[in-house]
């Protein structure tokens, strides 16, 4: 398989299914939005006055203290009172089934490739597993500041190697998303990445 820049012909020539242009920001940005609102926790909670613990006793009679009329201590009015319209546990998640994830896929790989930002590798290992030398062989390639490493499985010697340089990330083929391949400013693909990745944008 050649190496160096992945472009859209050789893409094309590896059997990558790329979008025409202008095609699947929908699924992209449907996609991106469900993959941030699955990670949010919705565990933001306020009480509501009838889950406030305090007495139900009438503070003061209705008329003739000279004081407004107050019902109840669990009042939003008060100090210590519950909240109106506050945060309540809820569920963010959002659900996109499996042909508009793929087509996410695509749009983004797509996209990355006609920018230039793709680059294919026979092979990527640091077979000493030390950052100093992973450093050294991954300037050789690109002078990026963040770099996403994408292989067919994960070397556990080459994570370690690379796992304490800040911007450098890896992922497995079969695992990577769009919001990987977008947030990052190069892809290195490696180590028969690209065949997993036919197989996922056919």
């Amino acid at each position: 398989m050649p190496t160096g820049l992945l472009t859209p012909d050789a893409a094309k020539a590896a059997n990558l299914n790329l979008v025409e242009e202008g095609k699947g920001q929908q699924a992209l940005h449907q996609t991106l939005v469900a993959y941030r609102n699955n990670r949010r926790a919705g565990t933001a909670h306020t009480k509501r006055r009838g889950e406030l613990a305090g007495s139900g006793k009438k503070l003061w009679k209705q008329k003739g203290t000279g004081n407004a009329r107050m019902g109840s201590r669990r009042s939003p009015i008060w100090s210590g009172g519950a909240t109106v319209f506050g945060p309540r546990t809820r569920d963010f998640s959002l659900k996109i089934n499996s042909k508009v994830k793929t087509l996410a896929l695509r749009t983004a790989l797509t996209a990355r490739v006609n920018d230039g930002d793709v680059i294919q590798l026979e092979s990527f290992t640091v077979a000493d597993g030390k950052t100093k030398s992973f450093a050294v062989q991954l300037s050789k390639i690109t002078d990026a500041a963040k770099v996403l490493i994408v292989t067919a499985d994960l070397d556990a010697v080459t994570a370690r190697a690379g796992r304490n340089l800040p911007g450098v990330s890896f992922q497995r083929a079969v695992d990577v998303n769009a919001e990987h391949l977008l947030n990052c400013q190069k892809i290195i693909l490696a180590n028969g990445a690209t065949q997993i990745l036919v197989k996922r944008t056919a």
